[in-house]
């Protein structure tokens, strides 16, 4: 795969100098019907970096996620993906920056008609010019490196489990060799032991790849473990955003009332014993 390049400027970060912010949200509004759900959010994502979006239901953490991947346009505000506005881009330009990214969707959003293999390629059918012997050579090796055996490129989505959904949608978002990987709730429907060997997956992905990931979750685990910064939404505003240390001391209301209590002491206490 040829490497990434943009003629946009490089953004930087006042709040960690030196780092390359990726993903830069300023001012953004979102209001549905006449309910305000985003009011005036800024946010900067850096490149490397595994940050989690949390919040209480209808925070818009979701909705934040598809404003990101162009999915959804915000009432007001920008949304730079590596140096560009994606706000009223054109269909050109979109296109050019899905390629620099993937998404694993929340139930996998795998197609039943479609063995593992094809689901894997598909991306590279509709990006590439490669030839089909190339695509399922590519195919596999991301099936691979999503954690799953060989056999399984052969098996269709009624065949698999939870977890092995969730690897193949994996591997289907990292076919393009993206630089950022979108994942929502990615943990969902998974067992524990499941889910903290998905995010053990995850980060070895992470630090093997190079890649960003930006991920909606409700699992605490995921937030101790493979988190490196998290973003807690409530109220129609950011109310916090840093390490789960950071946060854990935290006395703003919104962040209190969703890292408090005996789930998120468990989960803490359950990362410090595994470190």
């Amino acid at each position: 795969m040829p490497m990434h390049t943009s003629s946009a400027e490089i953004s930087r970060s006042d709040d960690a100098p030196g780092r390359e912010v990726i993903i830069s949200i300023r001012d953004l509004r979102t209001v549905f019907d006449a309910r305000i759900i985003h009011d005036g959010i800024d946010l900067d994502i850096y490149r490397g970096e595994v940050l989690a979006l949390v919040g209480g239901s209808g925070s818009g953490k979701s909705t934040l996620l598809r404003e990101m991947i162009m999915l959804q346009r915000p009432d007001a505000g920008t949304v730079k993906l590596f140096g560009e506005d994606v706000v009223g881009i054109s269909e050109a330009g979109a296109g050019r920056l899905r390629r620099r990214f993937g998404v694993l969707f929340q139930q996998g959003a795998l197609f039943s008609g479609l063995t593992v293999l094809k689901n894997v390629g598909l991306p590279l059918r509709e990006h590439t010019r490669f030839d089909d012997a190339m695509i399922d050579a590519l195919a596999r090796v991301k099936i691979l490196q999503a954690g799953l055996e060989p056999a399984a490129a052969g098996l269709y989505p009624n065949e698999l489990s939870g977890g092995m959904i969730k690897r193949a949608a994996l591997a289907r978002a990292m076919v393009l060799d993206p630089e950022v990987l979108f994942l929502d709730e990615p943990a969902s429907g998974l067992d524990p032991g499941s889910a903290g060997s998905f995010d053990e997956l995850l980060l070895k992905l992470k630090d093997m790849l190079g890649l960003t990931v930006v991920m909606v979750t409700h699992d605490l685990d995921s937030l101790w473990g493979a988190a490196d910064r998290v973003a807690v939404l409530g109220g129609t505003r950011l109310r916090g955003v840093g390490s789960m240390e950071v946060l854990s001391a935290s006395t703003e209301p919104h962040v209190v009332d969703y890292l408090a209590g005996p789930r998120a002491r468990n989960a803490q206490e359950r990362q410090w014993k595994r470190k």
